[in-house]
């Protein structure tokens, strides 16, 4: 009896039939299937499972219980499940306190940019985030090397972030921007790199959160990305940077980067990101996706009893 109330309370963090409540880290599966796949991709044995497994959580007849992260999120769900939405619940991102803009800021970005040499003049661009395909990161160099030559010029390029960066190397010899990429694989000082940068390029083709986005925001560093990543809705709301719209372009992003790099020292993104970060709850998720658990946990015990 014990055994049979337990299995009523699973919890899960990836899409499986007999769930009580699921947090939603992923990003729909049908959108990305009709939207990021070839149509045959619909006939594989890969579709067909993760298909089954994301229709039993979401489907009229489920009583599953769904955290979300952004409003992206909730949108895709109802468009392929229209009746799920009663049980949509969006919870706060979870921004750790590290991230916020400290008071010693300005010694930190001017120790940060002695260290790796860059004066005054240049402008550092940061991306952050591993798996370099799905973060945007061609269009990032793309974006980069059709800036004029008199903004181009005094560009670095810093990536943090696991993947294989070969093929991200020869794109930037290709476009001839060698000189001006470094990549590192992973740091354990990111807040250093947001308060030591100009800007946060992160022009990602799909992504359920980006937590960096908003990391960025709080520490007063410019962010450009595109609608695709579902807290981008944070930097419109906290006019921190732009948003690339969809479909995406990348002349567009070529465009907004030069005019975010030529209008940085006029603008008040960073004044409203590190604004946002004090007025806004951007960190209490653990608290409340507990006080979630326990009110649908609470629910399922009454009705067993």
């Amino acid at each position: 009896e014990l055994a049979r109330k337990s299995a009523q309370n699973i919890i899960g963090f990836n899409k499986i039939p007999g769930l009580k409540i699921y947090y939603a880290a992923d990003p729909c599966f049908e959108e990305k299937a009709v939207n990021q796949r070839a149509f045959y991709y619909k006939l594989s044995a890969r579709y067909k499972h993760f298909s089954a497994f994301e229709t039993a959580v979401f489907n009229e007849d489920s009583n599953t219980e769904v955290l979300l992260l952004s409003p992206q999120q909730k949108r895709d769900f109802i468009k392929h499940y229209p009746r799920c939405g009663r049980r949509l619940h969006l919870v706060p991102p979870g921004i750790t306190d590290d991230r916020k803009f400290p008071e010693n800021a300005e010694q930190i970005r001017t120790e940060f940019r002695k260290d790796f040499s860059f004066d005054d003049n240049k402008l550092v661009i940061l991306q952050v985030g591993s798996g370099f395909r799905i973060k945007g990161v061609d269009r990032s160099l793309r974006a980069i090397a059709a800036l004029p030559e008199f903004i181009r010029s005094r560009v670095e390029y810093i990536l943090v972030g696991k993947d294989k960066p070969g093929k991200y190397l020869k794109l930037a010899k290709k476009l001839g921007i060698t000189e001006q990429v470094t990549i590192f694989r992973g740091r354990d000082d990111v807040p250093r790199f947001l308060l030591g940068s100009d800007l946060l390029l992160h022009p990602a083709y799909s992504e359920s959160a980006g937590y960096v986005l908003l990391e960025a925001t709080i520490a007063g560093l410019p962010v450009l990305t595109t609608a695709s990543c579902g807290y981008a809705f944070h930097i419109e709301e906290a006019e921190s940077g732009e948003v690339c719209v969809e479909p995406y372009k990348q002349s567009d992003l070529n465009s907004r980067l030069q005019s975010m790099l030529k209008g940085l020292s006029d603008s008040k993104w960073s004044a409203n990101g590190v604004r946002y970060g004090k007025e806004k709850d951007l960190y209490s998720l653990p608290s409340k996706a507990v006080d979630y658990i326990e009110k649908f946990c609470s629910q399922t015990a009454g009705t067993s009893q």
